[in-house]
């Protein structure tokens, strides 16, 4: 694969191998398409002009993703403007529906990248050879620049969400 980068960040202190460009402020956010179910997909083309918040999770089945999920989907209700929060995993779309129907998830939506992780490896948080996303939170302004770009250095801790959502609440 291309464009490697060793020991990008870690999993309970294990080095991880991501691919895809390390994504930086003020870099046009890169196209892709993945899935929201068994059939629609979705692009950053068709998000149109909202603010956007990626929240790059391994997978919601595990506890950290899951706290993680629920946070934005808490701190949504609390931003008003034209914002979309998207929860972004190789999980099948059906386990991220059911998932975000048992815990009440209700505004966050969700992008499954598990068919050819173009999400991954576009936005540099693709984990090599285990076609599973790395911890991140990506926020796009209207236009699909990047103003807020975390790669979590750890995986198995939390984003800070404070300065994601400072991030927020300055472009809405």
């Amino acid at each position: 694969m291309s464009n490697e980068r060793e020991a990008a960040v870690t999993l309970k202190g294990n080095p991880i191998t991501l691919v895809g460009p390390e994504l930086k402020v003020g870099d046009k956010a890169p196209d892709f398409t993945c899935n929201q179910g068994l059939v629609p997909s979705i692009s950053l083309a068709d998000m149109g002009d909202s603010i956007k918040v990626f929240n790059v999770v391994l997978s919601v089945d595990t506890p950290v993703c899951s706290a993680q999920t629920r946070r934005f989907n808490e701190e949504a209700a609390n931003i008003t403007g034209n914002l979309k929060i998207y929860t972004v995993s190789a999980d099948l779309p059906f386990a991220q529906k059911r998932f975000c129907g048992a815990e009440g998830i209700d505004r966050v939506e969700n992008i499954s990248d598990y068919r050819g992780n173009a999400f991954g490896e576009a936005f540099g948080i693709l984990i090599k050879d285990k076609g599973l996303l790395a911890r991140a939170v990506f926020v796009l302004d209207k236009d699909n620049t990047i103003k807020y770009v975390e790669y979590v250095s750890e995986i198995a801790t939390e984003p800070n969400f404070d300065s994601a959502l400072e991030v927020v609440k300055s472009l809405v």
